[in-house]
């Protein structure tokens, strides 16, 4: 693996990265000084395996894959790592472009497929779509983060309270079941509201939702 454009790789793996899989140098060599000239961080990789060895949960971009590499290609790469739980946007490149290829691809849920030799604007413009879904991913990753650092700081009561709340009970109804007062129940209610920074219940479902997707 080799970097363009990052004063070092653990600073990089921190930012939005765009991870070059060809086992073509000339290639790398091409995509790594287009990229980095125009901005973009850039990491590149020999091979597939090379990546996997490399991989950390952390990392954050996109990928650029060649479907057809020695060893393991583009889409078994992909398929790896969507079984390890990576969920970085990906690109399949190809200098053998075919529809079953490219249905194949956009199957597996690919960004874009991209024949060599490449429309520099067309590539662009698929890393850019990458990344900004990268970006989104990372952001609902923070705030599924967040909830689930407030969700912690309830008290088993206060979530039990919850619970009910977001069943559509009301607050004569969560007393009774709970074996306490209906003051009591308001009191639960309103301090769980506080600690989740939420000011009425259907964000309060809203958090729960997310909870129970996570």
């Amino acid at each position: 693996m080799s970097l363009h454009n990052p004063d070092a790789f653990e600073q990089s793996v921190h930012n939005l990265t765009v991870y070059i899989v060809d086992d073509d140098p000339s290639v790398r060599d091409a995509l790594g000084l287009l990229l980095g000239v125009r901005g973009y961080r850039t990491a590149v990789f020999s091979s597939g395996e090379a990546f996997l060895q490399t991989w950390q949960p952390n990392w954050r971009g996109c990928l650029l894959l060649d479907i057809r590499m020695s060893g393991m290609d583009g889409l078994a790469l992909q398929q790896e790592l969507a079984r390890q739980g990576c969920r970085i946007p990906f690109i399949i490149m190809s200098g053998h472009g075919d529809v079953g290829t490219a249905r194949a691809a956009f199957k597996a849920d690919a960004v874009d497929f991209l024949e060599k030799p490449f429309d520099d604007a067309k590539l662009i413009a698929a890393i850019d779509e990458a990344l900004s879904r990268a970006r989104s991913e990372q952001h609902e990753q923070q705030r599924r983060s967040r909830h689930a650092s407030l969700l912690g700081e309830l008290t088993p009561r206060e979530r039990e309270v919850m619970e009910l709340v977001v069943l559509g009970r009301h607050n004569r109804e969560i007393g009774p079941a709970l074996g306490i007062s209906v003051r009591t129940v308001e009191v639960h209610k309103a301090r769980l509201m506080a600690k989740l920074g939420v000011d009425n219940v259907a964000d309060l479902v809203r958090i729960s939702m997310l909870e129970n997707e996570a």
